[in-house]
Protein backbone atom coordinates (compact mmCIF):
# COMPACT_ATOMS: atom_id res chain seq x y z
CA UNK A 1 0.00 0.00 0.00
CA UNK A 2 1.54 3.25 -1.02
CA UNK A 3 0.94 6.27 1.18
CA UNK A 4 -1.40 4.45 3.54
CA UNK A 5 -0.12 3.98 7.06
CA UNK A 6 -1.86 2.98 10.23
CA UNK A 7 -1.65 5.53 13.00
CA UNK A 8 -0.90 3.93 16.33
CA UNK A 9 -0.90 6.84 18.73
CA UNK A 10 2.15 8.50 20.13
CA UNK A 11 4.14 7.83 23.27
CA UNK A 12 1.50 9.53 25.42
CA UNK A 13 -1.29 7.40 23.97
CA UNK A 14 -1.76 4.71 26.61
CA UNK A 15 -4.44 2.83 24.72
CA UNK A 16 -2.84 2.75 21.25
CA UNK A 17 -4.88 0.56 18.92
CA UNK A 18 -6.42 -1.42 21.75
CA UNK A 19 -10.17 -1.11 21.68
CA UNK A 20 -13.31 -2.88 20.68
CA UNK A 21 -13.17 -4.58 17.33
CA UNK A 22 -16.14 -4.84 15.05
CA UNK A 23 -17.31 -8.09 16.66
CA UNK A 24 -16.36 -7.35 20.27
CA UNK A 25 -18.88 -6.26 22.87
CA UNK A 26 -16.56 -4.72 25.47
CA UNK A 27 -13.34 -2.75 25.19
CA UNK A 28 -10.06 -4.56 25.71
CA UNK A 29 -7.67 -3.63 28.46
CA UNK A 30 -4.17 -2.32 27.99
CA UNK A 31 -1.25 -4.56 28.89
CA UNK A 32 -0.69 -2.39 31.97
CA UNK A 33 -4.33 -2.78 33.06
CA UNK A 34 -4.04 -6.55 32.72
CA UNK A 35 -0.77 -6.51 34.69
CA UNK A 36 -2.43 -4.52 37.50
CA UNK A 37 -5.22 -7.09 37.73
CA UNK A 38 -2.68 -9.93 37.63
CA UNK A 39 -0.78 -8.46 40.60
CA UNK A 40 -4.03 -8.05 42.52
CA UNK A 41 -5.14 -11.59 41.67
CA UNK A 42 -2.13 -13.07 43.49
CA UNK A 43 -2.05 -13.87 47.18
CA UNK A 44 0.57 -11.86 49.08
CA UNK A 45 2.10 -12.65 52.49
CA UNK A 46 2.09 -8.96 53.41
CA UNK A 47 2.30 -5.43 52.04
CA UNK A 48 6.10 -5.38 51.63
CA UNK A 49 6.45 -8.05 48.92
CA UNK A 50 3.40 -6.73 47.07
CA UNK A 51 4.73 -3.16 47.01
CA UNK A 52 8.12 -4.42 45.83
CA UNK A 53 6.44 -6.39 43.02
CA UNK A 54 4.40 -3.33 42.01
CA UNK A 55 7.56 -1.25 41.68
CA UNK A 56 9.60 -3.97 39.92
CA UNK A 57 6.97 -5.47 37.60
CA UNK A 58 4.90 -2.41 36.77
CA UNK A 59 7.44 0.37 37.27
CA UNK A 60 4.97 2.56 39.17
CA UNK A 61 4.54 3.60 42.79
CA UNK A 62 2.07 1.71 45.00
CA UNK A 63 0.00 4.90 45.26
CA UNK A 64 -0.37 5.09 41.47
CA UNK A 65 -1.09 1.35 41.38
CA UNK A 66 -4.04 1.73 43.72
CA UNK A 67 -5.35 4.72 41.75
CA UNK A 68 -5.27 2.63 38.55
CA UNK A 69 -6.80 -0.35 40.31
CA UNK A 70 -9.67 1.72 41.69
CA UNK A 71 -10.43 3.06 38.20
CA UNK A 72 -10.32 -0.47 36.79
CA UNK A 73 -13.02 -1.59 39.21
CA UNK A 74 -15.46 0.66 37.34
CA UNK A 75 -14.27 -0.44 33.88
CA UNK A 76 -16.58 -2.92 32.09
CA UNK A 77 -13.55 -4.26 30.21
CA UNK A 78 -11.86 -5.18 33.49
CA UNK A 79 -15.00 -6.97 34.66
CA UNK A 80 -15.13 -8.92 31.40
CA UNK A 81 -11.42 -9.77 31.64
CA UNK A 82 -11.33 -10.94 35.28
CA UNK A 83 -14.80 -11.01 36.87
CA UNK A 84 -13.75 -12.90 40.01
CA UNK A 85 -11.04 -10.44 41.00
CA UNK A 86 -13.02 -7.33 40.03
CA UNK A 87 -16.17 -8.44 41.87
CA UNK A 88 -14.14 -9.40 44.98
CA UNK A 89 -12.47 -5.99 45.02
CA UNK A 90 -15.78 -4.21 44.42
CA UNK A 91 -17.26 -5.98 47.46
CA UNK A 92 -14.28 -4.97 49.60
CA UNK A 93 -14.48 -1.37 48.39
CA UNK A 94 -18.21 -1.19 49.07
CA UNK A 95 -17.78 -2.65 52.59
CA UNK A 96 -15.14 -0.02 53.37
CA UNK A 97 -17.34 2.76 52.04
CA UNK A 98 -20.32 1.63 54.11
CA UNK A 99 -18.20 1.66 57.30
CA UNK A 100 -17.40 5.36 56.83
Amino acid sequence: MTGATAQTGGPGDERGLVGPGPDEGSPQLTARDEAVLAVERRSWPGPGPKERAIREQLGISPTRYYQLLNALLDDPGALAHDPVTVNRLRRIREARRSRR
